[in-house]
C-alpha cells in the first residue's frame, strides 16, 4: 500500500489502483453519514476532486492521487456510508482507477512514512 499526505492509501489490484481513506482520516472525520461516488468511466487528473464525504463534524473532498480513469466505484458507501468508520482500509475502498503506468506509485508514501507523518 501507499499513502498520500491527504490520508488517502493505495492498493494495486492487478492494473488497477483501488482508492481510500486511511483509519486516520476516519478518525478525524467522526461518523460518516454521507458519501458521493464519482461516475464510472470518467477521466481525473491527479488533484481533482472525485468524492464528497460527510460527517458529524465536516465534510472532505477525496482527491484523485493520480491521473487515470475511474473504472469502479463502491456503491455500497451510497447506502452504508458507516463503512467508512467500520473498515476504512478494506471494505470501504472508493473507487478505482485504471492507470497507463504505476510507477507513479514510486512518489507516494509507504507504511513507515505515513506513520511518522501521522506522529
Amino acid at each position: 500500500m501507499k499513502y498520500t499526505k491527504e490520508h488517502e492509501w493505495l492498493r494495486v489490484e492487478g492494473d488497477l489502483v483501488v482508492v481510500g481513506i486511511t483509519e486516520h482520516a476516519a478518525t478525524q472525520l467522526g461518523d460518516v453519514v454521507f458519501v458521493e461516488l464519482p461516475e464510472v468511466e470518467t477521466q481525473v487528473a491527479g488533484g481533482d476532486e472525485v468524492c464528497v464525504i460527510e460527517s458529524v463534524k465536516a465534510a472532505s473532498d477525496i482527491l484523485a492521487p493520480i491521473d487515470g480513469e475511474i473504472v469502479a466505484v463502491n456503491e455500497k458507501l451510497v447506502d452504508s456510508p458507516s463503512l467508512v468508520n467500520e473498515d476504512p482500509m478494506g471494505a470501504a475502498w472508493f473507487f478505482k482507477l485504471k492507470v497507463d503506468d504505476l510507477s507513479v506509485l514510486d512518489q507516494f508514501m509507504d507504511e513507515d512514512e505515513y506513520q511518522d507523518l501521522i506522529g
